[in-house]
């Protein structure tokens, strides 16, 4: 009886194991002969997207655990021995450049004249100045609060600085509480909440409809107006300049509201003209009514067509306000005149003034105001472009819109209440006034990327979970990865390069996402650790002849947070070369083929940025 038993387990065995080597077989076998299917569709001669889709219904190739995500391509494949170089190790830089902001830096600031803030404007370092070393974080370094808690919350360690708790302790910006500061959605201009203050913007201006998806806030302070906003679905570009109010724009993007450093003095705001839905001033110091209202006609340039202008505080409500300002009531009249009249002459109509709150909206065409705009002092922009703005000089003039057959037509088109614009053709498109550009081009770039952060979300599935607040976008293109994400639990800084051979940043504006210029051979307009994850497109590749690698990958690790996120997609020979850096920068990295396969020179690199900071230098 034992012989019997034993004989039938020894053949069930036998037989398990013949069953499981057939299984493994057929397997391999479908996911090759899918694979040479797929393979062959991809080349053109397949049956096309309705065989494809009965095989991924029928047969689902399951991953292998230990699957290799190194690209088939190696350094010893590429040509001028490439790959046989080596780069040392980049070392921590001092404890004292934990905030550097190369081209914002202090001391060098202070060299440059006063006249129109010109010293608190970019200023890069030359090339020997240039620091090759890692950014430290300041010692204690902890990962932000999840947002919505970090719209209020933000730990000490990440930002010590208190300057502000004093200078701003009775307008109620932020407070020190122990090892956290508090943001409690105050203002100089509005002591009961943000909140409330944006009522009373909203009862005069369709907030709440979608109609007004991006707005621009000059001298924002710690962007509580922009934080709150989020509340209503409007991205806000907020800025300030670093100046003595310590950190302003460090505190606004470690609470995860957009933010930038940069200051309305003599060079043109880095976007396009047409773009922003709103902007606004809330006691912002700047001089509205000096300069010939040169400041007045830059808003009326980033404004779109029927937005709206907010200014509040000095000159507004002088007649109640004027001696807690200490100043005369003529001097705060005389102030006021003159933006009224600069305003006239832009054709902005005033909607609006109530408790210290003046409100404009800017013309809908030219057509509705020619003779005014024909006053001879003031003449019309000649612009190559309208987004010819990287380091160019503000002027005294107005800018143009584009023609339109009737006053009552929106010059430059008509944009869909958000979140229906996020995937409507803009205007710009759908126009003609971009000819690289077509609808048919439009909405596949739209579906590549879908498939692009679909297989993202495959290799990173914290990508959209709120692990990543602050993301960046190097190479933005038409926003359609920001489009793929768009989210309440993130937002993106969809930036368009200076040298790109399209500049798609209006369009990316009507979309309903925000952005602006940059050249990457530069220091980027914000203070170190201020981004979750950084996405770039081919920007190596478009960048290999203008400045080193390592200037744009050292400038990516000092915005990015520590244990943050990298994607880098681009062809292959350039990652090879990136990757190296980035092992050199204490990068966690892998190379992995592009989605469609180890055949496509396209690949892409997914990094980690290690966690160190000043009381712990190891990686």
């Amino acid at each position: 009886m034992a012989i019997l038993l034993g004989c039938g387990m020894a053949r069930n065995f036998t037989e398990n194991r013949t069953r499981n080597t057939l299984i493994v077989i057929v397997v391999f076998g479908l996911c090759s002969f899918f694979y040479l299917l797929g393979a062959w569709q991809r080349s053109g001669s397949g049956g096309g997207d309705r065989i494809q889709n009965w095989v991924n219904e029928q047969t689902k190739c399951a991953q292998l655990p230990n699957l290799n995500f190194e690209t088939h391509h190696r350094a010893s494949d590429l040509p001028n021995d490439t790959g046989t170089s080596k780069i040392k190790p980049f070392e921590p830089c001092d404890e004292q450049y934990t905030d550097y902001t190369p081209c914002e830096e202090q001391k060098r600031a202070m060299t440059f004249p006063r006249d129109n803030m010109i010293y608190r404007e970019r200023h890069c370092p030359p090339e020997k100045e240039k620091l090759y070393c890692l950014i430290p974080a300041p010692n204690g370094y902890v990962a932000p609060f999840r947002w919505p808690k970090s719209r209020d919350f933000v730990p000490y360690a990440n930002v010590p600085h208190k300057s502000l708790t004093v200078e701003k302790a009775i307008q109620n910006w932020v407070h020190y509480e122990g090892n956290v500061f508090r943001f409690p959605g105050g203002g100089t201009q509005f002591p009961q909440g943000a909140d409330t203050y944006i009522d009373q913007l909203a009862s005069v201006i369709p907030i709440a409809e979608g109609k007004v998806r991006t707005a621009l806030d000059t001298g924002c302070g710690v962007a509580s107006l922009g934080a709150y906003l989020l509340k209503k679905n409007v991205l806000t570009m907020s800025f300030a300049p670093r100046d003595n109010h310590e950190a302003q724009v460090q505190f606004a993007l470690e609470r995860g509201v957009p933010a930038y450093i940069g200051v309305l003095g003599s060079i043109k705001l880095p976007f396009p003209s047409r773009v922003f839905d709103m902007a606004h001033c809330s006691r912002c110091l700047i001089p509205w009514s000096g300069n010939n209202g040169m400041y007045m006609m830059e808003v009326d340039r980033v404004l779109r067509p029927g937005g709206y202008w907010v200014l509040s505080g000095p000159p507004i409500g002088w007649k109640i306000h004027y001696k807690g300002w200490q100043r005369t009531k003529e001097d705060l009249r005389n102030e006021q005149r003159k933006i009224e009249q600069f305003a006239e002459l832009l054709c902005w109509k005033k909607i609006s003034e109530k408790d210290g709150i003046a409100i404009w909206r800017k013309r809908l065409n030219d057509k509705s105001c020619s003779m005014k705009q024909d006053n001879s002092k003031i003449g019309k922009c000649e612009l190559a472009t309208d987004n010819d703005v990287w380091y160019k000089k503000m002027e005294v003039c107005i800018t143009p819109l584009p023609e339109v057959n009737s006053v009552s037509e929106v010059a430059g088109g008509q944009l869909e209440p958000f979140p229906k614009r996020l995937n409507a053709v803009p205007p710009r498109i759908a126009l003609g006034s971009m000819p690289d550009l077509s609808v048919q081009s439009y909405e596949d770039d739209n579906k590549l990327w879908q498939k692009h952060v679909k297989a993202y979300k495959k290799i990173n599935n914290l990508l959209d979970t709120g692990r990543y607040r602050n993301i960046m976008d190097m190479n933005a293109g038409l926003g359609s990865f920001a489009a793929a994400l768009e989210s309440p639990k993130l937002w993106v800084m969809n930036v368009i390069p200076t040298i790109a051979n399209t500049s798609t940043l209006g369009v990316i504006y009507e979309r309903g996402l925000i952005g602006m210029y940059h050249d990457w051979c530069e220091g980027f307009s914000t203070y170190p650790r201020t981004y979750d994850l950084i996405h770039s497109n081919a920007i190596f590749s478009l960048y290999q002849n203008k400045c080193k690698f390592e200037d744009i990958l050292l400038e990516m690790d000092r915005i990015l947070r520590p244990e943050g996120a990298v994607i880098i997609r681009d062809k292959v020979d350039a990652l090879v070369k990136v990757e190296k850096i980035a092992n050199a920068m204490r990068w966690k990295t892998r190379l992995a083929d592009h989605e469609n396969g180890p055949h496509v020179p396209e690949k892409i690199l997914f990094a980690v940025k290690q966690y160190w900071a000043t009381g712990n230098k190891s990686s």
